[in-house]
């Protein structure tokens, strides 16, 4: 028995503050089951775009985030939620401003935000994963390309071995390095460079874990990989296996590359507002199977919100 002495489903609520989207989970769930999925409400904010030189987050930025955890919070009671966790991650880690932005919600909106750390997001995504497929999968590593970073976990146990978080998030590398439409070439390379620099400084670490037995990959980015190699649509429900093969995405790359914002939005599994970033998110994937020498890897339905519901789950049974 939890300490919240009952055992009827829970209705919980996360508040996903990240660099793409503002997007709220709500799950019925209790210990020792699978939190099932009620109803979702996201709002595409890219805080990222909204950073000034010096790397705050400008006055339109703050308004909007704002108004969009507002929205968020009246969805929330309208879905009858009765424990919200609220959470942010890289735009709001890394903004320059950040200590303010999070007073001034808490203020206005009386949430107060958690920042996690990119190390704690790569531990939560790393548990999501290991619940969803389980312990039969060995020795486990997860990707997960977000917004503002890349998170790198790997391990035996529900607990990884190593996480890591890398700078390496599709919006954040193409606000940074790409411009035009279709993008330049030369960025493209010059992009693709430092993608492969930044990961090498954390492969000594992760390869130290020895041979990994799953390779599993989450997030909007690699499904929306994954659907335009060739992996069933979402509309077929998340127990298919869909897999994202590095012989295709070595052979899309360069498509992607060349096509238009426009052309990139029409591909299956892509919406307009996130085809501009595609192409970094599809440089970042093919560079980290290429140093890890992945050939696979299997999509996982689960991240980081589930991976916080289900601590919370463990909390409450504790």
């Amino acid at each position: 028995m939890g300490s919240y002495g009952y055992r009827h489903p829970v209705r919980l609520g996360v508040l996903d503050v990240g660099s793409n989207t503002i997007h709220l989970l709500v799950v019925d769930a209790h210990p020792g089951a699978r939190p099932v999925p009620a109803t979702s409400h996201k709002v595409e904010l890219r805080l990222l775009e909204y950073l000034d030189k010096n790397g705050a987050i400008n006055s339109e930025g703050e308004q909007l985030l704002i108004q969009s955890i507002a929205d968020s919070l009246a969805q929330a009671e309208n879905y009858g939620v009765e424990d919200l966790l609220a959470f942010a991650t890289s735009a709001l880690r890394d903004a320059t401003n950040s200590d303010s932005i999070l007073a001034r919600v808490k203020e206005v909106t009386k949430v107060d935000l958690q920042v996690l750390s990119g190390h704690d997001e790569a531990r939560l995504t790393f548990l999501a994963v290991r619940r969803w497929f389980g312990w039969s999968s060995g020795r486990m590593l997860a990707l997960d390309i977000g917004g503002g970073s890349l998170e790198i976990a790997c391990g035996y146990d529900e607990e990884p071995d190593v996480a890591v978080s890398l700078p390496l998030g599709a919006n954040r590398l193409t606000t940074k390095y790409l411009t035009g439409d279709p993008f330049e070439v030369g960025q493209i390379r010059k992009l693709k460079r430092q993608i492969r620099s930044e990961i090498e400084t954390v492969l000594p670490q992760v390869l130290s874990v020895g041979a990994i037995d799953h390779a599993v990959a989450t997030s909007k980015t690699f499904r929306s990989l994954a659907r335009i190699c060739g992996a069933e649509p979402s509309t077929a429900g998340p127990f298919v296996p869909r897999f994202l093969k590095r012989e295709a995405l070595d052979q899309w790359v360069p498509q992607l590359a060349s096509m238009t914002r426009v052309e990139r939005g029409r591909l299956p599994g892509v919406s307009q507002g996130r085809a501009n970033q595609l192409v970094a998110g599809a440089l970042v994937a093919q560079v980290s199977m290429d140093l890890l020498g992945l050939e696979t890897l299997e999509i996982c339905p689960w991240a980081l919100r589930e991976g916080i519901i289900l601590r919370r789950l463990d909390w409450m049974e504790g």
